[in-house]
C-alpha cells in the first residue's frame, strides 16, 4: 500500500536534507562529468579527422569501446576489476572518482562523433581562409570553425546532459548516495523504497525542467534568426499570437514577409 505520509514528509519535510544533498551529489557529478566528457570528446574527435593513421586507430577504437560496451559494465570494471588488475585488494578508488572517471570517459566518446559532426558542418573553406590569413590549426579552429560548429553541437550537447542527470542512478550500484542510492538505502531501513524511489523521481523531473528550459534558452541565443523571428512576433497582434487569427493572418503573411 503507497504511503502518502512518507512520500509528503520526505518531499516536503526532508529534516536531513537526504534528498536536497543527493540531488546536489546528481548535480554536480553530472556536471563535472559532462565538462570532461566534452573535452574529451573534442581531442578524440580532432584526432579522428586527422590524416595520420596513428591518431585515426586510437581514436576509433576508443570510441569502440565506450559506445559499444554498457556504462554500468564499465563502472564496474573499474570498481571491481582495477585492484585486480593491480593486484591489490586493497586498493580502491573512491566511489566518486570510480562514477567521474568512468562516466567522463563515457561520455567523451559520445561528444566525439557529436562534436566531430558539428565541425564537419563547417564549410572546409573557412578553415582555407583562415590560414590564407596566416593562422595556425589551432588557433583558426578555435576562433573560426567551432564558434560557427557550436550551433550544431549545442542541441545534441544539452540532450547529453539531459541524459547524464539521469545516468548517474547508475553510480547508486556501488553505494554512491545520489538520488537512486538515497532513496534505495534510506527506504530499505524502513521498507518504503517505493515511496522514496517516487520522491527521487519528482527530483530527477525538477532538474531535468530546469535544464530544458536553461537549454531553450541557450539554443535560441544562438538562433542567427532569433532577431528577425523576435521582430515578427513584436508585429503581430494580441488576437494573432495567442489565437492564431489576426491582419498578418488574413492576408497570408503579408505583413510578415513584407509583400
Amino acid at each position: 500500500m503507497f504511503r502518502l505520509d512518507i512520500f509528503v514528509y520526505f518531499l516536503y519535510k526532508d529534516p536531513n536534507l537526504f534528498f536536497l544533498l543527493a540531488a546536489w551529489t546528481t548535480l554536480w557529478i553530472s556536471v563535472v562529468a559532462q565538462t570532461c566528457g566534452v573535452i574529451i570528446g573534442l581531442f578524440i574527435a580532432l584526432m579522428r579527422m586527422s590524416r595520420f593513421p596513428f591518431l585515426i586507430g586510437p581514436a576509433r577504437a576508443y570510441i569502440w569501446f565506450f559506445r559499444g560496451s554498457p556504462l554500468l559494465v564499465q563502472v564496474l570494471l573499474l570498481w571491481d576489476g582495477l585492484p585486480r588488475v593491480i593486484q591489490n585488494p586493497a586498493f580502491l578508488l573512491p566511489d566518486f572518482v570510480v562514477v567521474l572517471i568512468a562516466f567522463s570517459f563515457n561520455e567523451g566518446a559520445y561528444m566525439a562523433e557529436i562534436i566531430r559532426a558539428g565541425i564537419t558542418s563547417v564549410d572546409p573553406g573557412q578553415m582555407e581562409a583562415a590560414k590564407s590569413l596566416g593562422m595556425r590549426f589551432a588557433l583558426a579552429m578555435r576562433r573560426i570553425v567551432l564558434p560557427q560548429a557550436a550551433r550544431v553541437i549545442i542541441p545534441p550537447l544539452g540532450n547529453e546532459f539531459n541524459n547524464m542527470l539521469k545516468t548517474t542512478s547508475i553510480a547508486s550500484v556501488i553505494g554512491l548516495l545520489e538520488l537512486t542510492g538515497t532513496a534505495e538505502v534510506y527506504g530499505s531501513q524502513e521498507f518504503v523504497i517505493f515511496e522514496l524511489l517516487i520522491v527521487a523521481t519528482v527530483y530527477y523531473l525538477v532538474l531535468t525542467s530546469l535544464w530544458s528550459y536553461f537549454q531553450s534558452w541557450i539554443e535560441n541565443r544562438l538562433n542567427p534568426d532569433r532577431a528577425v523571428k523576435t521582430e515578427l512576433v513584436e508585429k503581430k497582434g494580441w488576437t494573432e499570437r495567442m489565437l492564431g487569427f489576426g491582419p498578418s493572418a488574413r492576408t497570408g503573411g503579408t505583413l510578415a514577409s513584407g509583400r
